[in-house]
């Protein structure tokens, strides 16, 4: 899943990060592609630990709007394909904070169920190299199951470093709760350079009966100016 215009293609990847979109600085339009050894998203596999391809097209403007989409295989459920849409607006509040919401559509179209879509708003703000993350589910294809506007909630807090060999480190804390999810709490820890990741995920559901095993990613993604 497509999380944010130049970095987050590997986070998502990675279930690294909760959902921050970041417009770029530079208006026009990019391309990005990635491939992982495990489509991790909120620390739940998407793929069922195999190999996942994706990429998309983005538009950033210089007022800080953003749209794109992005594309993957998937293999939970009945679906093979998951394809995002999402616009937004991000920018900075002052010279120490950043802000960014936005609006996140998730479908699955060759699901013959046809109730596995759904939306999200989110919002997040970043300083000194942590980010506050808030997603809320919008609507749902299965809504009439009681999935409803504000039925899930997917709360994070994330903190990046840079090294002095220009790797970064990213250290990730997240919650998901709601009618429309499976209770969890999920940690990671991540490095990145030239375009590779490396981490490892972990994923506690709150019933405490079946926690995930430690989970181990690698990926490799590129952004291309279009």
């Amino acid at each position: 899943m497509k999380k944010t215009i130049t970095t987050m293609v590997i986070t998502s990847l990675l279930s690294a990060s909760a959902i921050s979109f970041q417009a770029s600085a530079t208006e026009g339009l990019s391309a990005n592609f990635a491939a992982t050894n495990n489509y991790l998203w909120r620390g739940l596999e998407q793929t069922g630990g195999d190999v996942a391809i994706s990429g998309g097209i983005d538009y950033a403007a210089s007022s800080g709007f953003y749209a794109g989409t992005w594309v993957s295989n998937a293999s939970w459920g009945d679906m093979k394909t998951e394809l995002d849409l999402y616009l937004g607006f991000g920018g900075d509040i002052n010279a120490n904070f950043s802000y960014d919401v936005g609006y996140i559509y998730f479908a699955y179209p060759d699901s013959i169920a046809d109730k596995n879509a759904f939306s999200e708003i989110y919002a997040s703000i970043s300083t000194g190299g942590f980010t506050f993350g808030l997603a809320v589910l919008a609507d749902s294809e299965g809504g009439g199951d009681g999935a409803e506007f504000g039925d899930s909630l997917y709360a994070n807090i994330d903190y990046a470093l840079t090294l002095a060999n220009d790797a970064e480190v990213a250290f990730h804390l997240g919650n998901y709760s709601g009618d429309f999810s499976t209770d969890s709490t999920d940690i990671g820890v991540s490095i990145s350079k030239d375009g590779f990741t490396f981490g490892v995920s972990k994923t506690d559901y709150d019933d405490g009966m079946d926690s995930d095993d430690m989970k181990f990613y690698l990926a490799y993604s590129i952004d291309i100016d279009l």
